[in-house]
């Protein structure tokens, strides 16, 4: 053991500790020649239940773990091997729905036990049972000095001998010590564990606060609710107008228990029609007048309904620029802004437009989603870049005047649905607005698309809105789905791709 310590820290594992992880739980293992993790492993534990995953480190170095998954209750009732439960070192016997936390491995190196290391690492996972209100921690321990009484003792014997202290093992002893119990003996657990005989123990400990029935709060959601607006354009005599149907919209889509209500592009553009004397250039800049007070309004809407707000776009001045912009309006209150990168011909040449220069994902109550604004879902790279900052639902506003100019907003994004594995949620506008210059007829068919494989609808769209008819469409959408199409979809294009020949970034990140 070391004569100073100078810090102790208890984290959660990162794949940079691989490196000492591999260091410590080789010499923890000196009787198990080859029986460590490799990185493949490690990768995988962290990419399927990072939170699970623990470290110990003494003064910036990595001396122990404790590892884990998340697993049904019937896979332990069963007899099973180490194999078994780990899915032949695949883990994809991990369920973030199971009810029971099953460690996999625990170990300190050799240099720094007797410092109660260990018992930090359990604490940790008693912790995280209860904060998952997970039923119990269950694991198989080793019995290492088994093989030294093997010829006089069974191992129930054994066992019961090691409860009464008239026999000491260094893991065993040590689980008891920390409330774990024992179920039953494990024959041919571990394939090469010849110091326990191939036996293990089947240990458990129960969490007492455990809740069949929970009301838990500020959990990872796995199921979605987006409620899309297909918005009628129609003559606003006023802001308080447009207020009063934008509050209806909310009002709707969070009464049937929305996580986000998504906006189309430019729906402001009725309050234009008092400006329709002025050239187009100099009437959409005197609508982005109004953007500022309507982007407060969506904060609000935000905190009294419960929701997430994608307020579409609208115009936007800065230092005398004008952009084409939306905010997410979170529930929590904040708001962050994101600009149309790409803007149309038509843009340019009526209203002297100009694109933003910021490619970014959110990071939401609901997990990461990206936004893009109608044309910019023309152009793969932007979503491909958000997909590879892990976005999960891609949420495009839109304005089309035609149906041919809808056709390509609807199959590109369904493109970017399948191409990366996600999520995309489209709404537009409808109807005609007569009083407004560029901006007369409107056709939409807001939409939800998926991608392609056995867990989605055949067609690759989840729901449709009836076209041209002012409505809501309220659809759910299943996270866990796309992790699992990541893993183990029949093809799996984001981990397919050739980076070894062709790779995108971002210029200015």
């Amino acid at each position: 053991m070391q004569a100073k310590i100078n810090k102790v820290e208890l984290r959660n594992l990162k794949f940079d500790d691989y490196k000492e992880l591999k260091n410590s739980m080789v010499e923890s293992y000196p009787e198990m020649v080859g029986s460590y993790w490799r990185e493949h492993h490690i990768e995988k534990l962290l990419s399927i239940f990072p939170e699970g995953q623990l470290v110990i480190l003494v003064d910036g170095k990595v001396v122990g773990s404790a590892l884990s998954l998340i697993v049904d209750e019937s896979l332990v009732d069963k007899n099973h091997n180490y194999s078994d439960i780990t899915g032949k070192y695949t883990f994809s016997t991990h369920n973030p729905k199971g009810d029971v936390l099953y460690g996999i491995d625990v170990f300190i190196h050799p240099n720094y036990r007797g410092l109660r290391l260990g018992r930090r690492l359990y604490d940790a996972r008693k912790e995280l049972c209860e904060q998952l209100n997970l039923k119990a921690i269950v694991f198989a321990g080793r019995i290492p000095n088994y093989g030294q009484h093997a010829e006089t003792l069974t191992p129930k014997n054994y066992i019961e001998k090691v409860k009464r202290k008239e026999l000491h093992d260094p893991v065993l002893s040590f689980q008891l010590s920390n409330d774990f119990h024992v179920i039953r003996v494990m024959k041919n657990y571990l394939e090469g564990d010849s110091d326990s005989k191939e036996f293990a123990v089947l240990l458990e400990w129960n969490n007492i606060y455990y809740d069949e029935s929970p009301k838990l709060i500020n959990l990872a959601k796995s199921v979605i609710r987006l409620g899309l607006v297909q918005w009628q354009m129609r003559q606003l005599n006023n802001l308080e107008a447009l207020f009063e149907q934008c509050e209806f919209f909310v009002d709707v889509v969070s009464g049937y228990g929305s996580d986000f209500a998504l906006f189309p592009e430019l729906f402001t553009a009725p309050l234009m029609a008092d400006y329709n004397h002025l050239s187009e250039a100099e009437a959409i800049r005197e609508l982005a007048k109004h953007t500022e007070p309507i982007h407060k309004r969506f904060q609000e809407l935000a905190i009294s309904y419960n929701i997430n707000i994608i307020t579409g776009s609208m115009p936007y001045l800065e230092n005398g620029t004008l952009y084409n912009v939306g905010f997410l309006c979170k529930r929590d209150g904040t708001s962050e802004m994101y600009a149309k990168i790409h803007v149309t011909p038509n843009e340019v040449q009526h209203w002297g437009m100009t694109g933003g220069s910021q490619i970014k994902t959110f990071d939401t109550d609901c997990g990461k989603i990206g936004i893009m604004i109608c044309y910019d879902v023309e152009f793969p790279e932007l979503s491909r870049l958000m997909a590879d900052e892990g976005m999960n639902i891609l949420f495009v506003p839109f304005l089309t005047d035609t149906q041919n100019a809808y056709t390509r907003v609807k199959h590109c994004a369904q493109a970017r649905a399948i191409e990366n594995e996600c999520y995309v949620a489209i709404a537009g506008c409808v109807g005609n607005l007569p009083k407004v210059n560029n901006m007369d007829i409107q056709y939409a068919q807001s939409a939800v698309f998926t991608p392609s494989d056995f867990a989605f609808p055949s067609n690759g769209i989840k729901a449709e809105a009836t076209p041209n008819t002012e409505m809501t469409l309220i659809v759910d959408v299943d996270l866990d789905l796309l992790k699992e199409l990541h893993e183990h979809g029949s093809v799996r294009i984001l981990k397919d791709r050739r980076t070894d020949l062709y790779d995108i970034k971002k210029i200015n990140p």
